[in-house]
């Protein structure tokens, strides 16, 4: 049991790598979402009340922030800085928090069940919190071994 405690509080290759994967997929999917949003809206809108649209012109900065702080922890990885705990903990968070709110709202307004609209909103809403408990999970596991980097 203690061999299986330290095997996972290391840092390997295959977990860079496997966290870069997961940045650069986080970040492509906020990426195309709010450049569809802006530019085709009718592609990922699940509806068309002024409140929806009021709702999802709120979320730009958070996702951003969602996305800075993937990205900056990625970077620190690389680095192996040990900024790098921080920094996903500080996303996994505002991940949680982000998939909170949004799932709130998507309850309270049917929107789920507004057709494939509703669809993309369930697909990242799983996608979200999915990401945001791997990434928790992931470095804390390895918070030892992270919070030892230089």
């Amino acid at each position: 049991m203690a061999a299986a405690a330290a095997a996972r509080d290391e840092v390997t290759a295959a977990d860079v790598r496997r966290v870069t994967t997961l940045t650069a997929v986080a970040f492509a999917v906020l990426v195309v979402y709010w450049t569809l949003w802006f530019a085709a809206r009718s592609a990922v809108a699940s509806d068309t009340t002024a409140s929806y649209y009021d709702f999802e012109n709120a979320f730009p900065l958070a996702d951003a922030w969602l996305a800075l702080c993937l990205v900056v922890g990625t970077v620190l990885l690389h680095r192996r800085h040990r900024g790098t705990l921080l920094w996903f903990l500080l996303g996994a968070g505002g991940g949680v928090y982000l998939f909170c709110m949004d799932v709130l709202y998507d309850l309270e307004h049917s929107i789920y069940t507004s057709g494939a609209g509703g669809v993309i909103e369930l697909g990242i809403n799983v996608l979200t919190l999915a990401l945001s408990v791997w990434f928790a999970r992931w470095a804390w596991r390895r918070r030892h071994a992270l919070l030892a980097f230089a």
